[in-house]
C-alpha cells in the first residue's frame, strides 16, 4: 500500500512540474530568426550590417570573437506609433542605443512594422554618438526625430547643445532619411 501511494505521489509531482514548465514556455517572449514576433522588443534588427536580436529590449554580444568586450544594444524609447507604410496597421518607431565597449554610445532610429502576425523590422539609421534624444513624432507621413548634438569641431566631451531634427520615411520595409 505504501509503495503504490509513493508511486502515485511521484507521478503527481511529475505532472505538476510538466504543467508549470509548459506554462512558463507559453508566456516567455517569442524571439524568431525570421525577424517577426508579437513584440517589437523581441526581434532582430540590422545595425551597421550586423544582426542584433533583442530579448526584452536588450542584446549583448561579444564585440569581436574571443574578446571580453561586450557590445550592448538597448531599447531607449522615444516611441511614436502610427501607420508608417499605409497598410492599415499600427507601426512603431523608437530609438536604440549601442555601447560597443569604447567611450561612445551610438543612437539609432529603428522602426517595427505591424503585420498580421506581429511586428517585422526595418533597417536602423545612425543618429550620432553621444547625442541627447529629445522627442520622436509622426507628422505628414514622416517620422521626425529631435535631438541635441555638438557644433562641428567640438570635442565629444562637450555636452550636446545644438538642436537637430531629422526626417525619415518608410518605403516598403526600408527606413530612409529625407534630407531637408
Amino acid at each position: 500500500m505504501k509503495k503504490s501511494l509513493f508511486i502515485a505521489f511521484c507521478v503527481l509531482i511529475v505532472v505538476i512540474g510538466s504543467v508549470i514548465l509548459w506554462q512558463e514556455q507559453a508566456i516567455a517572449p517569442t524571439v524568431t530568426d525570421n525577424k517577426q514576433a508579437a513584440d517589437y522588443k523581441n526581434i532582430s534588427y540590422t545595425i551597421d550590417n550586423k544582426t542584433v536580436t533583442l530579448v526584452n529590449g536588450i542584446a549583448e554580444t561579444n564585440a569581436t570573437p574571443g574578446s571580453d568586450l561586450k557590445t550592448i544594444t538597448n531599447y531607449f524609447g522615444n516611441e511614436v506609433r502610427a501607420d508608417f507604410n499605409a497598410d492599415g496597421r499600427e507601426d512603431v518607431a523608437f530609438l536604440l542605443t549601442q555601447d560597443t565597449g569604447g567611450s561612445g554610445t551610438f543612437v539609432y532610429i529603428a522602426a517595427a512594422l505591424g503585420t498580421q502576425n506581429g511586428y517585422t523590422d526595418t533597417n536602423t539609421v545612425l543618429l550620432g554618438d553621444r547625442v541627447a534624444p529629445q522627442t520622436t513624432e509622426f507628422r505628414d507621413g514622416e517620422i521626425i526625430v529631435n535631438y541635441a548634438d555638438r557644433k562641428p569641431g567640438e570635442p565629444m566631451a562637450t555636452p550636446p547643445s545644438v538642436g537637430v531634427s531629422k526626417y525619415f520615411k518608410v518605403s516598403g520595409d526600408t527606413l530612409t532619411e529625407i534630407l531637408k
